[in-house]
């Protein structure tokens, strides 16, 4: 989804609905030797606009007119109108594609032939099962033929991929032969200014193309992309725009160089021209990273949980309560033979207790089945187990390579100190250790910790006897957070057993 900031005091504000930017009398500030007034943004004004091009209301309209004209072909015979009943399931069907291709993307993001094609199943199929419970809940499904509801379906669906490529075509076609792309410049040379010039010429639906960049010899030296030039200085920027026609200046330079955007800002304010702003913010250890508005003031999330609240945190928490559930009826027969194995084979309590770090850094208690020999340790110093540990007793040997000592953790789910699928909280000690080491370490405990996670399926389970291996693990947690999806934590239960198989523990 999309979720900088400015300093301003609602008091003073002009709330006239026609104004962007609102000049006030305050005391001005020096720019580039030049005396500019300072401006503030209008709260009523939207500031994450939408983008709706003619080709989006192309797609649209086609897309409903083949959805309904087929319908209408199947059902109903010629010479007479359709039933209420498929009135209404046309009427349905496009108010739900208006609810779920937006949600999805369709119409809205730019991809390859073959994700465009699948992303269009995926919607058409959510737009289809939404249609069957909505006509199942006012018990008018009898009502319909399955033989040509299922008829039109599949062909509203070709249609609609065949109608999006055929527009894809077209569109490429005519911005080639009548180049009526806008020229416009990037200002900056780093990485994320060659990814955005990139991927703006590469995009047929935009209507823009970048003819060049612009930046300081000193930072243009290693531009290594030669078939977008590099075109001149910073200072050389405004007779470009003027002599090249340039119509849309993007200005992409790093964090470090923000002052410098303020003054390009005031100068291009005199060429007429799009000025839009890329903040380089891709050198960061971002955490969930997202651009939303309050009250027209656009706000960029560096580091924020994606299970702070609302309907994710929800039902990520009742999966989790509902899966260990079931997961220890199932699981009980197990759970019983392992506590007695351990009971009976050392000396020493069934279950194993110790402090973890949870949820946004919180203390509490982790449980699993005592798999080592009752021992002294010093006092907050833990030390790792080993391939060849001689603290790991025969029983927890097996344990631990089949990671069975974990199932207690199930009550740690149903507690809610811990969910089925997140990162494996590591001793306290350790975390003390390794944050002075890795950076953005602690940041893996902005969800709750898990049971298995993105780590262990790809590999990155058990004894982590180097910095670069811990490294390596932390790296997969924050990925996991920054990509996190209740299809994700589907994807890593099932393929955790396969994991399990494949690697050992100790």
């Amino acid at each position: 989804m999309t979720r900088a900031a400015n300093n301003l005091d609602p008091r003073n504000i002009d709330t006239d609905p026609g104004q962007i930017v609102i000049l006030d009398e305050r005391p001005k500030q020096s720019i580039r030797g030049q005396e500019q007034p300072r401006s503030r943004i209008a709260p009523n004004r939207l500031l994450l606009r939408d983008r709706q091009t003619i080709l989006h209301w192309i797609q649209w309209t086609t897309s409903v007119a083949w959805v309904l004209g087929i319908l209408y072909l199947i059902t109903t015979e010629p010479g007479t109108s359709p039933t209420v009943e498929y009135r209404f399931l046309g009427l349905a069907t496009v108010m739900l594609m208006l609810v779920i291709y937006r949600w999805v993307g369709i119409f809205h993001r730019y991809g390859s032939e073959l994700v465009t094609a699948i992303r269009l199943t995926q919607a058409w199929v959510l737009v289809l099962l939404a249609l069957g419970l909505v006509m199942s809940l006012l018990g008018v499904a009898s009502a319909f033929s399955l033989v040509w509801v299922g008829l039109w379906a599949a062909l509203a669906l070709v249609g609609q991929i065949a109608l999006q490529m055929l527009s894809r075509f077209l569109s490429r076609l005519w911005q080639r032969r009548l180049q009526v792309n806008m020229p416009a410049i990037v200002v900056g040379s780093s990485h994320l200014a060659r990814h955005l010039a990139e991927s703006i010429n590469r995009n047929p639906f935009l209507p823009e193309f970048v003819v060049g960049v612009v930046d300081d010899p000193s930072y243009t030296a290693r531009w290594p992309d030669a078939d977008i030039p590099v075109l001149g200085s910073l200072e050389d920027l405004v007779g470009l725009v003027r002599d090249m026609k340039i119509e849309r200046v993007y200005i992409a330079m790093p964090m470090e160089r923000c002052p410098g955007v303020v003054a390009l800002q005031h100068e291009l304010l005199e060429c007429n021209v799009d000025v839009i702003w890329a903040p380089d913010i891709t050198g960061m250890n971002l955490i969930d990273p997202c651009v939303r508005e309050v009250s027209g003031v656009p706000l960029i999330s560096l580091s924020e949980s994606p299970l702070g609240s609302g309907g994710p945190a929800f039902m990520k928490s009742l999966i989790d309560v509902s899966l260990a559930s079931v997961a220890l009826v199932v699981l009980a027969p197990v759970m019983l033979a392992i506590a007695a194995g351990v009971k009976l084979t050392s000396k020493g309590p069934v279950f194993f207790r110790q402090q973890r770090h949870g949820w946004d850094g919180m203390l509490f208690n982790v449980w699993k089945f005592r798999s080592m020999v009752v021992h002294e340790t010093e006092r907050n110093v833990v030390v790792q187990a080993t391939s060849h540990d001689s603290r790991v007793t025969t029983v927890g040997r097996f344990l631990r390579s089949t990671s069975l000592d974990e199932l207690p953790q199930l009550f740690n789910v149903l507690h809610g100190s811990m969910s089925l699928v997140g990162p494996r909280p590591h001793a306290v000690s350790h975390n003390v250790m390794y944050s002075s080491l890795i950076m953005a370490y602690m940041a893996r405990h902005r969800v709750k910790p898990g049971i298995t996670g993105l780590a262990q399926v790809r590999g990155h389970r058990g004894e982590t006897d180097s910095v670069e291996k811990m490294r390596q693990r932390v790296h997969l947690d924050l990925e996991y957070i920054n990509n996190w999806s209740l299809r994700l934590d589907l994807l890593i239960l099932l393929r955790t057993p396969v994991a399990l198989l494949s690697h050992t523990a100790y």
